[in-house]
């Protein structure tokens, strides 16, 4: 099995339970590994035969700019997403992490990963 591996995709986002994040938004960072098969990719250098990252990093996107109050449910739409539009994928896990969360204390991140 391969691995088709998108990390450090930077987005600003308004996700959050209190509405200060709604209004002011704040930092994340989203990593996508996709285990798929992309051995005939390899052999042909046919971008058909593989996940495009450009697709991942759209998924991500686009997703993230909805607005949720937990990272939890960004995270499943996010996968939900891949599963559903991209095709090859064995299993996928998304990790969103939320930078500088308004946490009493020095926290500089929070995240939540979901396999699948």
């Amino acid at each position: 099995m391969n691995k088709v591996i998108v990390e450090g995709i930077k987005v600003y986002a308004y996700h959050g339970c209190m509405e200060e994040e709604g209004r002011l938004g704040g930092n994340y960072i989203v990593d996508v590994t996709i285990e798929t098969d992309f051995t005939e990719a390899a052999k042909t250098d046919d971008l058909s035969k593989t996940v495009d990252y450009v697709a991942v990093c759209d998924i991500v996107k686009s997703e993230m700019a909805v607005r949720s109050k937990l990272i939890e449910q960004v995270g499943q739409r996010i996968i939900d997403k891949i599963k559903k539009e991209l095709k090859g994928i064995k299993k996928a896990t998304v990790k969103v992490t939320k930078l500088n969360p308004p946490i009493n204390g020095v926290v500089g991140s929070v995240c939540i990963e979901i396999e699948e």
